[in-house]
């Protein structure tokens, strides 16, 4: 039985009517950039993130870079993140002209670590940029014990919706940091029919800068008051995300479920490590990501068997042929690069039927002699 990695139909035959209909509100209403679907989406992501502000943006990479310009972040400036992640984490951080520092992730959760970003500080420091990565929000609030007063971006491109428990709250994606960056990407667990972004802040000079950055600096037409962007969310994507934001929490628990299953059905296979979630995390499985010793041949099994699975990611930023003018060697970043050497992510998207669970489980087992 072929399973693919991910099955956008499948979810969409579930929604279809209520997308279509939001759809063709915006196209009979001819009115296809900004607007009011756009304007009800903030509300509704600053709603869930719990945070005072929302600014929708062409995609998530852009969510980045107009973070960075917001915080004032520029040439020759360093900002420290993680190199396991995808690339347009640090390529934001060089295109606003800083340097990306990078620095070594936690083996367990894959996120950044904390004490490595305390022993990377140093004057030239303006920002730091942790990744939720996988589903699982970074430890925010321990990244705030070493930052002292460096802002700090929360890229939760792949966590919108998870929550951690920082002392006696639970605090959402995107509401600790002083801007979190959401991507709508159409593979992410909310994902447009195209590409959008989001910015979160609680920060009202923050959300006002955010603001003219993503229209050409402008706040009122043809007046510019800095340099900026042509990055605006389109009302049609903002319709579609609305129409399906409503089901985000049901798909999340889906994934959740999903995920369990997948712990018990290799509970005993010891050369599978499955994913960690911290205790304090509530974890969206956007990825289920394990980790094995002999990743090629088991993704070789697995395709020959008709079951989608993905690498994310084999080559760490620090050592990708485009930042070698940073000159990290191979050994900078020894778990990042162990982890791109083991990790191998496997079908764990909410539509996923007992049956197709059952073949992945039953595939993966047999490679290992189960």
């Amino acid at each position: 039985m072929p399973v693919p990695l991910l099955d956008l139909k499948a979810q969409h035959a579930t929604i279809r009517d209520e997308v279509v209909a939001a759809a063709m509100a915006v196209i009979d209403a001819q009115a296809f950039i900004l607007g009011d679907p756009v304007g009800q989406l903030e509300c509704d992501v600053a709603g869930l993130s719990g945070t005072r502000y929302a600014v929708g943006c062409a995609n998530g990479t852009d969510a980045l870079l107009l973070a960075l310009r917001a915080l004032g972040v520029g040439r020759d400036d360093e900002v420290i993140t993680t190199p396991f992640t995808f690339f347009a984490t640090a390529g934001a951080i060089h295109n606003v002209g800083a340097r990306p520092v990078f620095v070594d992730i936690s083996p367990s959760t894959y996120n950044i670590d904390p004490a490595a970003i305390a022993a990377a500080i140093t004057p030239r420091t303006r920002a730091i940029i942790a990744v939720d990565l996988f589903g699982q929000m970074a430890p925010l609030e321990e990244i705030r014990a070493v930052a002292g007063d460096l802002p700090i971006i929360e890229d939760a491109a792949q966590s919108i919706g998870a929550r951690r428990r920082i002392g006696d709250a639970w605090v959402m994606a995107g509401e600790a940091a002083t801007i979190g960056t959401f991507s709508f990407f159409p593979s992410k667990n909310l994902g447009g029919w195209g590409d959008g972004g989001m910015m979160v802040t609680q920060d009202e000079a923050l959300f006002e800068g955010l603001m003219k950055l993503r229209t050409h600096g402008s706040r009122r037409t043809y007046f510019h008051e800095v340099v900026g962007y042509n990055s605006r969310l389109d009302a049609l994507q903002a319709a579609v995300l609305r129409a399906k934001l409503p089901h985000l929490a049901q798909w999340s628990a889906a994934r959740r479920a999903n995920a369990a299953y997948y712990d018990a059905a290799f509970a005993d296979v010891s050369e599978i490590g499955t994913p960690f979630v911290d205790p304090r995390n509530e974890s969206i499985f956007n990825q289920y990501t394990i980790r094995v010793p002999n990743r090629d041949a088991l993704q070789l099994h697995l395709k020959e068997a008709g079951i989608g699975s993905s690498v994310y990611y084999p080559l760490p930023l620090h050592l990708q042929p485009c930042f070698a003018y940073l000159g990290y060697a191979e050994g900078a970043c020894p778990e990042s690069e162990r982890a791109a050497q083991q990790v191998v992510s496997l079908p764990v998207f909410p539509e996923l039927t007992r049956e197709q669970l059952d073949e992945v489980a039953r595939t993966v087992r047999a490679f290992y002699g189960r």
